[in-house]
């Protein structure tokens, strides 16, 4: 041996903390404010379509979907922003702050002008984005691990909750024909002012440590900046869970909730308002099914069953709704089937962050959200082109534009198989 001593080496600067192995209060109430932040702003994305005719009346139709367009645009962008920022600089000091810009959003949007309009929009999306991946990123830093699909799936349950019933009391708020008769631009400036009461909170609850890896703290450049991606695009299970994910997701936003009311309407005949009725059953079966296959994952602790499981019951309740005349099944239960099983989807949520390193879990649910939305943003077009120019006005011609929804479920399922089990008693006995 020569006479040279071996330097220890040196201490990470932010070690990351152990995950609890139980549930405690302090990390519950910081994952519920900002589960809640995802109700708030499910709630507000789905207000412009509450008060259409108000906004109409003072912009006009075209700058409706020009506000909206954006939106969606600018969320699916930041979405893979935001994780690397939790990634870097931690809950505490991300989380209040995107809330805060989301808050802001609404109160420029509320000075009623169409440029504030827009212009406020817009904002919401910059900050709306870290609400369901900064809860699941809290879920999954400061939850006991075998939890982490349950919180997945009540998160994505409140959201869905602000989307389902977030709408009735602005519609009663503004009703012109109604009580109170608030201006809608009196409505915003207060939810604005919530949102930002909502970010005071959150900034004294979350836990004050910061980014999960030390090599996050280096130098801000582009090298550090795009190490996360590197790690997660290069990892093919990253791949499979967001497509999986995403081509669950299809069938009920862009089928059920897209076109879902004109294919009963026109193909099978029946009133709009039986059509609206059934198609609300499918947000309705997300409130119960996401948090439902979450618990159910948790609780075997095996993530591909319920993914797989779930899935093969979404596809019979789609062909189901295609093929089976309205009247032969209960009334609404196909719809609210289709809801539950679609809960499935939340799962590879969940298998994103665990088939990829601790440190860049907030870059993985970004990462997730953006190939969810991806996946979303490919379909929907394709749809639409099968359509045709005029609205259909046959089931056959539903079947034909629906196809490839159908034939994404069984290549989910497919994927399924292929997506590597994460659950706890795997990685117990491994």
């Amino acid at each position: 041996m020569s006479g040279t001593t071996t330097q220890a080496p040196p201490k990470p600067l932010n070690p990351a903390p152990t995950q609890p192995q139980k549930l405690q209060p302090l990390y519950v109430l910081s994952w519920f404010l900002c589960a809640l932040f995802y109700f708030y702003q499910y709630a507000i994305r789905s207000a412009p379509g509450i008060m259409q005719d108000e906004l109409t009346q003072a912009w006009g139709n075209s700058h409706l979907g020009l506000m909206i367009a954006s939106y969606y645009i600018v969320y699916a962008l930041m979405a893979l922003a935001v994780g690397v920022l939790l990634d870097r600089y931690g809950a505490h000091a991300i989380m209040p702050m995107f809330i805060a810009i989301t808050g802001v959003g609404c109160l420029i949007f509320g000075q009623g002008s169409l440029v504030a309009g827009i212009g406020g929009y817009i904002i919401q999306g910059i900050g709306a984005i870290c609400a369901f991946v900064g809860a699941s990123y809290v879920a999954a830093r400061y939850l006991p691990a075998r939890t982490l699909a349950l919180f997945v799936g009540l998160t994505q349950c409140m959201g869905m909750a602000g989307a389902a019933f977030g709408s009735k009391p602005t519609r009663i708020l503004i009703d012109p024909h109604g009580s109170f008769h608030i201006p809608w631009q009196s409505v915003w400036r207060g939810v604005g002012v919530i949102g930002l009461l909502l970010a005071v909170g959150v900034f004294f609850v979350m836990p004050r440590d910061t980014g999960d890896s030390a090599q996050h703290h280096g130098d801000f450049s582009m090298a550090n900046l795009l190490r996360p991606f590197k790690i997660i695009f290069s990892n093919p299970q990253s791949w499979i869970a967001g497509l999986a994910g995403g081509l669950l997701f299809v069938p009920t936003t862009i089928g059920a909730l897209g076109w879902g009311a004109l294919m009963l309407s026109k193909g099978e005949h029946t009133t709009m308002g039986f059509a609206a009725t059934d198609v609300s059953m499918v947000p309705i079966g997300w409130v119960i099914g996401c948090p439902l296959l979450g618990w159910i994952s948790d609780k075997i602790g095996r993530r591909k069953p319920v993914l797989i499981g779930g899935a093969l019951v979404l596809l019979a309740a789609s062909l189901c709704a295609l093929y089976v005349p309205v009247g032969v099944m209960p009334h609404y239960s196909v719809a609210l089937i289709m809801g539950i099983a679609s809960g499935a989807a939340m799962i590879p949520f969940s298998s994103m962050k665990e088939v990829n390193p601790p440190e860049v879990k907030g870059t993985a649910a970004g990462v997730m959200n953006f190939l969810v939305f991806g996946t979303t943003g490919i379909m929907s077009p394709l749809v639409s082109a099968l359509m045709g120019k005029d609205a259909p006005e046959t089931m056959e011609q539903f079947h034909t534009a629906f196809l490839p929804l159908v034939i994404g479920i069984g290549i989910a399922i497919l994927l399924g198989f292929l997506l590597k089990e994460t659950g706890w008693k795997v990685r117990k006995t491994s």
